[in-house]
């Protein structure tokens, strides 16, 4: 089976280890535990030196909603700019309105300044807050986008995978629907087989210990962060997955 397996990563140790996995495609980000912001000027020089595969940068400035005004939209124009400087492949971008809707005068703003970059475009899980899908899915294909990373409006794939099922179905080839959330060896199969999307989306998940061998009782952030426990993606897991894919 020849499936996209697309991992997320918020430092250079998983780039390295998301492709000795087997992964397909990279979304660089920073700061996965919430939910994926934008990556560094130099991260993004440095993955697209180090990746052998394309390399997609999120373009998020900050956690939170995705209502963006108009100080943002520049930041994100800045950051489209950064990309396509740096040397990669794509962004990772939404826009949204109050009122659950795609902001189309933001997006097609940034979307316009991608595509003079000769960038690709993943609309990401914002689509998952919308009140509309079907009409969401039309406005991207709109916009030009490649693909939509979305969980199947539900909490992950797995339990949104009828919905991904009709996004296949709506949108015939116009666009990939990739799915996210969740997605592990135990459940991609299913996922595929059930909603017949034709890629997935994961970060992989694991930690290591820290190689500080002084102790310290200095706090760096929050009380329930430990600082000497660091988050990277497992190669493991993402071979697994891929094992699962193959039989």
């Amino acid at each position: 089976m020849n499936t996209e397996i697309e991992v997320c990563i918020d430092n250079l140790e998983s780039l390295h280890n998301a492709l000795s996995g087997g992964a397909n495609r990279i979304e660089l980000c920073s700061s996965l535990a919430l939910g994926g912001l934008t990556p560094s000027f130099g991260m993004m020089k440095q993955a697209a030196r180090i990746s052998s595969v394309p390399v997609y940068a999120m373009i998020r400035p900050r956690q939170g909603d995705f209502i963006f005004d108009a100080d943002d939209v520049l930041c994100m124009l800045d950051d489209i700019q950064a990309a396509a400087d740096s040397g990669l492949n794509g962004v990772v971008l939404g826009v949204l309105t109050p009122e659950g809707e795609i902001d189309m005068p933001a997006m097609q703003t940034l979307a316009t300044k991608a595509h003079q970059l000769k960038l690709g475009i993943t609309f990401h899980r914002a689509i998952d807050q919308l009140q509309d899908y079907r009409v969401a899915l039309e406005q991207i294909i709109e916009l030009g986008c490649e693909r939509v990373l979305t969980s199947g409006l539900a909490s992950n794939a797995e339990q949104g995978k009828d919905i991904l099922q009709d996004m296949v179905k709506l949108t015939q080839g116009r666009l990939d629907i990739m799915a996210g959330a969740g997605v592990t060896a135990d459940n991609g199969h299913e996922i595929l087989k059930h909603a017949k999307v034709k890629a997935l989306h994961l970060s992989a998940k694991s930690t290591r210990p820290s190689l500080m061998t002084q102790a310290s009782k200095a706090q760096m952030g929050h009380d329930d962060v430990d600082d000497y426990l660091i988050p990277v993606t497992s190669s493991q897991k993402i071979k697994e997955l891929r094992v699962t894919l193959d039989k």
